[in-house]
């Protein structure tokens, strides 16, 4: 077991009944775990010449930063409508109870680009699919997907599968339904 897997907690009923939250602060929280974690997904895409390191607010941020600050790259900040001061674009996602949307910057990705999107874990796929559908629409080359845990037995490959066939990694799989 890698040194940031045992310190994951759930939380059940978080942040409604019959959820149980993956919470990865007490991995982030400890330094050697963490460095491990950052190390081990950007060794995976070390050889792929990422220019740019995209992550969506909030974990994205803390985990995307890091990896990209490993890989030499820049980071580009994908955060909820209004909280950029220039001109964005913006894809909308859907929930389970409505929609959302992220935006970038429009001038942070070039064609020239080679990104790669880093979060902390991806569950249904709708985060991670408008953040594909951003790096496309700035003309960039998505180089993959890399996340920390994924919540495999809810199909997140296949809904991102829909929308690119960039490679997706995760450090952690987990396969079976997590219940309270």
């Amino acid at each position: 077991m890698r040194p940031y897997e045992e310190l994951i907690v759930p939380i059940p009923d978080y942040p409604k009944p019959g959820i149980v939250f993956q919470d990865l602060t007490p991995a982030f929280a400890d330094g050697a775990a963490f460095a491990a974690m950052v190390d081990d997904l950007a060794a995976h895409f070390a050889d792929t010449g990422i220019t740019k390191v995209v992550g969506a607010e909030a974990r994205g941020f803390i985990v995307g930063a890091a990896v990209a600050l490993r890989l030499g790259a820049g980071f580009v900040p994908c955060r909820k409508p209004g909280k950029l001061p220039r001109t964005t674009l913006r894809e909308s996602y859907v929930l389970e109870y409505g929609t959302d949307a992220l935006e970038i910057h429009a001038d942070a990705l070039t064609p020239d680009d080679v990104v790669l999107i880093v979060d902390d874990l991806v569950a249904t796929g709708g985060t991670t699919t408008a953040m594909v559908r951003l790096v496309r629409a700035s003309g960039a080359h998505l180089a993959g997907l890399g996340f920390v845990m994924e919540l495999a037995f809810l199909s997140p490959r296949a809904v991102i599968a829909e929308e690119t066939d960039a490679e997706v990694f995760s450090l952690i799989a987990v396969e079976g339904e997590l219940r309270t």
